[in-house]
């Protein structure tokens, strides 16, 4: 069985592209104009809501980029990247890779449609200001959490760090740069220097 990952630079699907790096999966990736919907509309078989990404490995099809990363460390396992049920920081540890597309990539989305994706005549700016609040200050948990952790949970890079670190990709493709705050920006420093994001962050 051949792992596929269904990608766009930058979307979404870099949370599990840069999930299959850090754990050396041989995988496929297939790499798609955005948004595929329109721009490349043979994805729609794959994925009908034609959102970003999906993952197929055997009989399995997954569309959510946080679940995709936690079905490879799981599936995929053992691994560093995951935490363990036995674990004190279990519990924080689903907690972050929740949040980071349901409190987290959800306002930027807004923020990126209303800016970006709509006509002009259809733009928000006072939506997206709003949205770009919104998620500003949601992400404070994040410099909150990292006053004296170097990682989000477990005292090591998980996929939690992934989960949540793509949310500063999309951030800085929208210059939304005031959630770069000193404890954030220091763990931004540190996870960015991996290789897997370094080679993840163009493809």
């Amino acid at each position: 069985m051949t792992i596929t990952l269904y990608h766009c630079t930058r979307a979404r699907s870099m949370r599990p592209l840069w999930t299959l790096e850090e754990m050396g999966l041989d995988y496929e990736v297939v790499t798609m104009p955005f948004p595929p919907r329109y721009l490349h509309k043979e994805y729609l078989a794959v994925n009908p809501l034609g959102t970003v990404p999906a993952l197929t490995d055997g009989d399995v099809t997954m569309t959510e980029s946080a679940g995709i990363c936690q079905y490879l460390v799981d599936r995929y396992g053992p691994t560093d990247l995951a935490v363990a049920q036995d674990e004190a920081d279990y519990g924080t540890y689903l907690n972050w890779l929740h949040r980071s597309d349901a409190t987290l990539t959800f306002p930027q989305t807004l923020v990126l449609r209303y800016t970006r994706l709509e006509p002009e005549e259809t733009r928000n700016p006072q939506v997206a200001n709003d949205y770009r609040k919104w998620f500003a200050h949601r992400f404070r948990s994040v410099e909150r959490a990292l006053e004296d952790r170097t990682y989000l949970c477990s005292e090591r890079f998980t996929i939690a760090d992934v989960c949540i670190g793509y949310c500063l990709v999309l951030a800085g493709s929208l210059d939304i740069d005031e959630v770069m705050t000193p404890n954030v920006t220091r763990w931004w420093n540190v996870i960015t220097e991996r290789a897997a994001y370094k080679k993840t962050f163009d493809i």
